[in-house]
């Protein structure tokens, strides 16, 4: 599906449900009212659809929801798909959504201006992708989440996450809009610059949902909290290390309890009180 102009869908530009080695190339999409691109199984397997190269513009989430509405390209339950150098702007809800999806690339895509978190991998997916992306004005920026649904094994590196903001399309959570990058179960997240995130630059798990998480050679300016890292009864292990955190006026690396803050600056000391968190070679 290739060089086509589509505006002003009343529910998505491209609609590919059980696709076998699918292209969606060189396309324009705008002004749609619920999705750009969706790629969708109606049960979990291996699909192979390559999203690339693509212009997506202001689609809306007419229909309402927290997430289901209002993607530029959204994945489900598809495995094996690439979405890469797509330029997504003005969604209602995230640039690049991917739900129960395995072994997903979203690599190089520029996406402005995403009305939740311009990059989603959520629920029970296994493997994700996560590189060489650039990211500006979104809520939050990439969310790698639900290891409570199973949502685990990612690497989040080299991207650009910068200027984001405080406000979503729905009242926030705890956590809050305004996060830099988020991971939880099984993640390398290392060579990404974040600049400018209101809340937290990193937030290494939520509560006991922490296993074996790596953040480490990130640059993260301008953040209220550099690193957030969670420190409940039950959480696994999270190694920081080799980080330069500059402007972070409530703390370079914080251990958390959900959204409240359980220790004093783990940078400059006190990370020996928490077993499951290992600290070293920072600059602060």
């Amino acid at each position: 599906v290739e060089g086509n102009t589509i505006t002003q869908a009343r529910q998505a530009g491209i609609r590919a449900i059980e696709s076998t080695g699918l292209t969606v190339a060189g396309n324009d999409i705008a002004d749609c009212g619920n999705g750009g691109v969706l790629v969708w199984r109606w049960s979990a397997g291996e699909d192979g659809t390559i999203v690339s190269g693509n212009r997506i513009a202001r689609i809306g989430a007419e229909d309402g929801g927290t997430g289901e509405n209002g993607n530029g390209v959204n994945v489900f339950r598809a495995h094996g798909v690439i979405v890469s150098g797509n330029h997504i702007s003005d969604c209602a809800f995230t640039a690049v959504r991917a739900n129960a999806a395995n072994n997903v690339q979203i690599a190089g895509n520029t996406c402005l201006r995403s009305g939740e978190v311009a990059i989603f991998s959520e629920f029970g997916f296994s493997g994700a992708l996560i590189a060489n992306n650039i990211i500006e004005r979104a809520a939050n920026g990439i969310s790698v989440a639900n290891f409570d649904h199973g949502g685990r094994l990612a690497v989040v590196a080299n991207n650009i996450v910068r200027d984001l903001v405080t406000e979503g399309p729905y009242p926030t959570d705890d956590q809050g809009f305004g996060v830099g990058i988020s991971v939880e179960a099984d993640v390398a997240v290392s060579g990404n610059v974040i600049d400018g995130a209101p809340r937290f630059g990193l937030v290494l798990g939520w509560g006991p949902y922490l296993r074996d998480v790596s953040a480490s050679g990130n640059v993260i300016r301008d953040a209220a909290v550099g690193i957030a890292v969670s420190v409940v009864e039950g959480a696994g292990a999270a190694m920081i290390s080799d980080n330069l955190i500059s402007g972070a006026d409530r703390g370079a690396i914080v251990g958390m309890r959900w959204s409240e803050p359980a220790s004093g600056d783990l940078a400059l000391s006190g990370a020996e009180d928490f077993p499951n968190v290992t600290v070293s070679r920072n600059r602060a």
